[in-house]
């Protein structure tokens, strides 16, 4: 009931509060730094899906970044919906005037006519928990594709675009193909994606968003070393459980609406993973475009397997020896792979964005 839940809130948020450091002073350097700094234009590629509508509402609640615009693909739910997704997430937010929504791929590179996996069973068919949205007002408002927008954007900005990709590669890997120099254009591309030194949860060496296109996610991590990527070694250990999910209903229009879509989410959790809690995959890619400081780095140069058993697999050579005769290594650029995360700051970041609106 409604007296309940009021109840419950009152019980807990004062304590989700002093987790997620409301009312606790910022140091003077950080105070400084953040009015020293403009706002970074971002592109949030993605399939909207219960984790990327949290990473979406954050960007849309961060001053350090101002979004210009969102691509969408398939993965989570079918890039049709995805649209739909995102443009009833910019309309929540206010921003449907001011931020460009491009369509983009909705196979994989080498699909052919094959369905893609779409993960309904994990968000809903609806992508935000079945809890019956109405249909967005709007329409999306580029004339162009996902990769030919991104294209345009990062060229009409160059150096200065961070791209967050929360999902298959496809749109990215057609934006290198329009344009084979655009990974030293852009500012940064910060890819959620892979499983380096830790299962998979697609398959046992794979992660979803790579899985879902390894030749593209391939391709992406061989063009450029302004690229970060953080996959299941420190998303995984995010998570948020369903007493903190419980208790955001009622913290702002943001806390309310995540509380609502996650909870087909968190049901899935409790059946596959045995835990009343979600991993928070996609939040804490954005909480990497926010605040890097919080992850270990390494940097090596990444494959992925396109076939077999382990399709989808990311293997890292952070190694300084070089290897004899032809290995399909050479002149593979270093990239930056998170390895490891300060959970609690990153939870309390997430948190903090998603419930003062």
């Amino acid at each position: 009931t409604t007296t309940e839940t009021n109840t419950f809130s009152s019980l807990y948020r004062p304590r989700l509060l002093v987790q997620l450091g409301h009312g606790l002073p910022h140091t003077e350097a950080h105070m400084e730094a953040a009015q020293r700094t403009l706002p970074r234009l971002l592109i949030i590629d993605t399939d909207p899906g219960v984790d990327d509508a949290m990473a979406i509402l954050m960007a849309a609640n961060s001053p350090e970044v101002q979004l210009l615009g969102i691509t969408t693909v398939y993965g989570n739910v079918p890039t049709a919906l995805a649209t739909q997704n995102a443009l009833r997430l910019l309309e929540m937010t206010g921003l449907s005037e001011g931020v460009i929504v491009a369509q983009g791929a909705a196979r994989s590179l080498k699909a052919g006519t094959d369905m893609e996996r779409i993960a309904d069973f994990v968000h809903g068919a609806d992508g935000f928990g079945d809890i019956g949205l109405p249909l967005p007002k709007s329409h999306y408002s580029s004339d162009h594709s996902a990769a030919e927008f991104i294209v345009r954007t990062v060229n009409t900005h160059p150096g200065q675009v961070t791209i967050l990709a929360l999902a298959p590669l496809t749109n990215i890997a057609q934006a290198l193909m329009l344009d084979p120099q655009l990974g030293d254009k852009w500012a940064e591309l910060v890819i959620l994606g892979g499983a380096f030194f830790t299962g998979g949860n697609v398959n046992p060496a794979a992660e979803a968003n790579v899985f879902g296109d390894p030749d593209a996610a391939d391709l992406v991590l061989g063009s450029t070393s302004r690229l970060h990527i953080l996959g299941l070694d420190v998303t995984q250990k995010c998570r948020l459980t369903g007493e903190q999910l419980l208790a955001m209903h009622g913290m702002g229009k943001y806390g309310t609406f995540v509380s609502k879509i996650s909870q087909f989410y968190l049901n899935f959790h409790r059946e596959w993973y045995d835990m009343d809690a979600i991993m928070l995959h996609d939040p804490t890619a954005m909480v990497a475009v926010l605040r890097p400081d919080l992850f270990e780095w390494r940097t090596g140069a990444v494959r992925v397997a396109c076939e077999g058993v382990t399709k989808g697999q990311t293997v890292m050579d952070a190694s300084v020896k070089g290897f004899h005769g032809h290995h399909g290594w050479a002149d593979r650029p270093r990239v930056n792979v998170a390895l490891g995360v300060q959970v609690e700051e990153v939870v309390r970041l997430i948190c903090e964005r998603l419930t003062v609106a």
